[in-house]
């Protein structure tokens, strides 16, 4: 999820923290840390590196991944999300900018391959994180790249991405989305069903974060094998925000052998923030549509910059305590069980707007205390932090090489 700034949220939410901010971990939640395998399925520094580049494979401190605070937070399997709009998509640039996006974390590696390496199967994990390397594996967030052209899915797998986000903000080819008052196709289109099998064909993780519920429902029931949500929370906490994963279809998902990777945004994890996210949304699509018909009228129309600038001032973000991602945890654990529960911080993607304690990746260490303080055993943990999404991404795996 790429949430800018324009996205702020209001209202406060009081809770006492187990890990302070700005408090070291405890000994025992570092040592874990280091010692498990922590994946993060959803970190959108391949955009922010399109849009203004730095090196991170050093401190990159206006960023929330480089390679130091990957190491100190005890990060392995960062997934890259390789990121395009509805608005590159509208304008025929989705496939260049996905191309562009894997060329940077190419070129990251390549800068650095003492710290860094390319992740494209599970199987590989050890070996390749010997020495200290923290893995890239590649994830497409919204499946506009692909067009219309099923030999896309190849052609992107070749190029090392490893899951795909059916959609994103707006309908597209494949899929409707869970942001979008439309619902172009009341689900999957016929071409996304197409799309589905072929990732299961070739071991391409399908992604039904994002996506609307019928099209969730769908892709759950066409994959032959695990499908994944990469960086949704439960709807339980944020009612009537589709976004947010539905506790029928966190069952599915489980059901299916898959995984619901849990993101730490504010606007995922407060009650308040997703219902003032959706209402920036309302509000932004009446102000569009003012100003179509303004245009149409031949009238001067309303600056776009100063609406946003006006809702940020009105709509300030609230502070938010890591116990509202720790809650999301031990809800997806009580509902789906402790084998489907996993992490997709979303660090690089929401403009900053995280949940206290859980700023960076070096912060890995603080959910680690949290869950330990709330009795989790460390095998458990184990999973949560990467165990899981490890073990659904092989069986994806086998059943594409079954076939």
């Amino acid at each position: 999820m790429r949430l800018r700034a324009t996205l702020a949220i209001a209202v406060s939410i009081a809770a006492s923290l187990p890990v302070h901010a700005d408090d070291a971990a405890p000994q025992r939640a570092r040592d874990l840390a280091q010692d498990a395998i922590i994946v993060d399925t959803h970190i959108d520094a391949p955009g922010i590196l399109s849009e203004t580049w730095a090196d991170l494979g050093v401190a990159a401190p206006d960023r929330e991944f480089d390679y130091p605070r990957a190491r100190e937070g005890g990060l392995d399997v960062a997934f890259m999300s390789i990121y395009t709009s509805a608005r590159e998509d509208d304008q025929g640039r989705a496939r260049q900018s996905a191309h562009a996006q894997i060329d940077s974390v190419e070129a990251l590696v390549q800068r650095h391959p003492d710290k860094f390496a390319i992740l494209t199967s599970p199987r590989d994990v050890e070996r390749l994180r010997a020495g200290g390397r923290v893995l890239l594996p590649l994830g497409m967030e919204n499946g506009a790249p692909l067009v219309d052209d099923l030999s896309q899915v190849q052609a992107f797998f070749n190029r090392g991405i490893r899951y795909i986000t059916l959609a994103h903000s707006a309908a597209n080819r494949i899929s409707d989305s869970s942001y979008a008052a439309e619902r172009k196709w009341n689900g999957l289109s016929p071409f996304g069903r197409d799309v589905v099998a072929e990732m299961n064909r070739l071991g391409i993780m399908v992604d039904v974060s994002h996506v609307s519920d019928a099209a969730a429902a769908q892709a759950i029931e066409l994959s032959t094998v695990p499908v994944i949500a990469s960086h949704s929370a439960f709807r339980h906490f944020t009612p009537g925000f589709e976004r947010n994963i539905s506790d029928e279809l966190a069952k599915a998902v489980a059901a299916k052998g898959g995984v619901v990777q849990v993101p730490f945004g504010i606007a995922f994890v407060s009650p308040q923030a997703a219902s003032d996210m959706q209402a920036h949304f309302r509000a932004r699509a009446e102000f569009d549509k003012r100003n179509a018909e303004l245009a149409a009228a031949g009238k001067p129309t309303q600056d776009r910059k100063a609406f946003e600038e006006a809702w940020e001032r009105d709509h300030p973000v609230p502070q938010t305590p890591i116990e509202a991602v720790l809650d999301q945890i031990d809800y997806g654990v009580q509902l789906i069980g402790i084998d489907h529960v996993g992490l997709g911080s979303d660090f690089d993607g929401v403009g900053g707007e995280l949940a206290d304690g859980l700023r960076s990746v070096a912060d890995f260490p603080n959910l680690v205390a949290g869950l330990q303080a709330r009795g989790y055993s460390d095998g458990d943990i184990r999973k949560i932090l990467g165990g899981n999404l490890l073990r659904a991404w092989g069986e994806i795996e086998a059943g594409a090489q079954a076939r």
